[in-house]
């Protein structure tokens, strides 16, 4: 199957784009570039592909393509808050401007990088599935939900969207992200001896790492249709529905001679919620994630040390917001986020 993979060049596309190749298939990626160069360790392979904008695709980028794999995104809430603007234009508006190309040239499966958040408020313990209210909080949670509801109307006979809502990633990848919840604990304890929990410990977050992402993915790709057709799914597992400060403490447990610090200074966080992931199991048989919290801030405290991560590197070139402001300072990209020619 030829498959495009927007955002090849991201934390998660560059974990996903080999998995894709193992299985079998060709993969062709597209990404702007933005975050290219946050490497950790050597520079990944990647997958031939091309450095364009996603509000800049055409119709020529999506020809002779059977299935689109959609992870490019301006993508964490802070960033969202800050240029909200530019999330709807970005993630929303220029994401579904793909699918109806997709669409238009033939492509039948459009698997959509949604996300947990949408759930946002659900507050409580009960487990939350795909049927519950949505509740985004921040302007990256609302883009998602608007293009899941503009690609439902998008959906055919022929043109199935698939809308994997995943949990909150984490684990190593060539290509890392510190301003996710897992990595930036395990970063803040290897540097400073601290696991720095600014919120007050309390709110639910269900994680999921990087290559089970990757995994799932693959598995929906070659899912039988009426299995995945306009339907989504909670991508992750139930063990790894823990509060903050569970994670805090998994991580201290890891980095040995760490310490658990909660400030509270930030107050409660309205994000919370517990998910329920049975149907992608029931949906795709075999499936189960493979990676635990546990598991994932070792992985992630052995790559930092042997790559020799440095408190600059964590806070500046492997932190979304930071890259992008620097970016800007720089002149090298415009108030839009273009590259400036």
């Amino acid at each position: 199957m030829r498959v495009l993979l927007t955002g090849h060049q991201g934390y998660l596309g560059t974990v996903m784009a080999p998995v894709l190749a193992a299985a079998g298939h060709e993969v062709v990626g597209l990404d702007a570039g933005l975050f290219a160069d946050c490497v950790l360790g050597p520079r990944p392979a990647d997958p031939p592909g091309q450095r364009v904008d996603l509000r800049d695709v055409t119709a020529e980028h999506v020809a002779g393509v059977d299935a689109v794999i959609h992870l490019a995104a301006l993508s964490n809430d802070p960033l969202g808050s800050l240029a909200p603007e530019l999330t709807y234009d970005i993630n929303h508006h220029a994401s579904v401007r793909l699918a109806r190309l997709a669409r238009d040239a033939g492509v039948q499966r459009f698997l959509y990088a949604s996300t947990c958040s949408v759930y946002g408020a659900a507050g409580g313990d009960d487990l939350v599935g795909e049927d519950a209210p949505l509740r985004p909080v921040t302007p990256y949670a609302e883009s998602k939900v608007r293009v899941e509801d503009d690609l439902h109307a998008l959906s055919d006979g022929d043109f199935s969207p698939v809308y994997m809502r995943n949990a909150t990633a984490f684990g190593h990848s060539p290509r890392l992200r510190a301003d996710i919840v897992l990595n930036n604990l395990v970063g803040h304890a290897l540097l400073s001896g601290e696991v720095l929990v600014l919120s007050d410990g309390t709110p639910w977050r269900p994680l999921v790492h990087a290559a089970d992402i990757a995994r799932a993915f693959a598995a929906a790709l070659v899912a039988p249709r009426e299995a995945v057709h306009d339907r989504a799914f909670n991508i992750g597992s139930e063990v790894n529905n823990v509060t903050v400060a569970e994670i805090a403490g998994q991580v201290a447990e890891a980095v040995a001679g760490s310490k658990v610090v909660i400030t509270g200074e930030t107050g409660a966080d309205p994000r919370s919620y517990r998910v329920d992931f049975s149907r992608f199991r029931a949906a795709v048989p075999g499936f189960d994630c493979e990676w635990t919290v546990k598991q994932g801030a070792l992985e992630l405290a052995d790559a930092y040390r042997k790559h020799g991560l440095t408190r600059k590197d964590f806070e500046q070139r492997f932190t979304r917001l930071a890259v992008l402001r620097a970016a800007s300072g720089a002149g090298t990209v415009d108030d839009t986020l273009r590259w400036r020619r």
